[in-house]
């Protein structure tokens, strides 16, 4: 119920950012059009009803709601226009449980959704290779640095961290594309830009590449990386104070169980905060990096779509970012409960 009211807050403010933009309709028309050709897109747009009057902000907004929503009501003509997909009942007026209509791009005239679920792919692949290599290093470093505090690795991970953090990801992106993508391209194979498909030169068909994926997941899991270092060498410091510690050392366990097991699993509840709320953030906010690299994701048909004043684009990633936000964060909560089996979830 909470992650619900914080998706109606989402789409409440989307709305109301985006609509008041010019004027829509001359958008989609674009410089030439007579006015039957704006009125029928106004109608289209909710902007005007059958009889050419104005509708109100307010009414607007319910029907953008009802569009979005994936239980909503609509009649027989929308359905067959807009090619509604899901489930309907009902006469004239049908209720049914759809997915969700964001509307058509004002410039290519595609559906919004299809326009972003062929661009998710790389979002997702981008953030789930950048969150490994964060997770994978920064979780064993933390461990050993707390381990081994106040010596050489200690500090070295914590002055890394430290310059980690204080990078932008843009000013990062930038280094590592000009370094590792063109000065010692000859010895990496790697390049500044590339997807993370290449197509078939004869059957035209996406084949998967990792290749360039490699320097855009780097540079975006350079803050997480930092972030869950610092995080895991607290929490770690400070269970490794605890009586349980000094007891399993007393029962005779072995240093590495106890740090790995009994330490590091008690420790981890901030480390998974941290992880699912970066693996969000980077869905969200992969923009800087996936425009620097040409990486075919949310984020660069998102500054494409800016740059057009294609906000359907725009609004519509919006709230696919905020619907991930929600589902991560109630994935962090379930594995609180599995990771510590003091946390419950009631």
């Amino acid at each position: 119920m909470y992650g619900l009211l914080v998706l109606i807050g989402v789409v409440v403010l989307v709305f109301f950012l985006f609509q008041g933009f010019g004027d829509p309709s001359r958008i989609v028309m674009g410089q030439t059009g007579d006015s039957t050709t704006q009125s029928n897109i106004r109608k289209e747009l909710y902007l005007i009803n059958d009889k050419g009057e104005p509708i109100s902000k307010f009414r607007q907004f319910l029907f953008y709601l009802n569009d979005v929503s994936p239980v909503a009501v609509h009649s027989k003509q929308d359905i067959e226009t807009k090619k509604l997909r899901g489930i309907f009942i009902g006469g004239d007026k049908k209720v049914g449980i759809k997915v969700p209509y964001l509307r058509r791009s004002y410039q290519t005239k595609r559906e919004v959704w299809s326009i972003l679920m062929q661009a998710l792919p790389g979002t997702l692949i981008l953030a789930v290779a950048a969150m490994l290599i964060a997770t994978l290093i920064g979780i064993p470093l933390g461990v050993v640095a707390a381990v081994r505090q106040n010596t050489w690795i200690d500090t070295s991970a914590i002055f890394s961290s430290i310059v980690g953090i204080s990078a932008p990801s843009f000013f990062m992106g930038i280094i590592v594309a000009y370094l590792f993508g063109f000065v010692l391209s000859d010895w990496t194979g790697l390049h500044i830009s590339g997807s993370w498909y290449d197509i078939d030169d004869v059957t035209g068909e996406r084949r998967l590449t990792l290749q360039n994926l490699i320097l855009p997941a780097l540079t975006l899991g350079i803050r997480p990386l930092a972030i869950i270092t610092q995080l895991t060498r607290s929490a770690m410091l400070d269970v490794l104070d605890q009586d349980y510690i000094r007891t399993a050392y007393a029962k005779g366990l072995t240093k590495r169980k106890v740090i790995w097991k009994h330490g590091l699993r008690n420790a981890l509840n901030p480390v998974i905060t941290a992880v699912t709320g970066w693996f969000a953030e980077l869905l969200a906010g992969a923009f800087f990096v996936e425009y620097i690299f040409g990486w075919q994701g949310l984020g660069k048909v998102t500054v494409d779509a800016l740059e057009k004043l294609d906000y359907p684009v725009v609004m519509g990633s919006v709230l696919i970012a905020a619907a991930f936000f929600i589902l991560i964060n109630i994935l962090a909560d379930i594995l609180y409960g599995v990771v510590d089996p003091r946390v419950k979830v009631v």
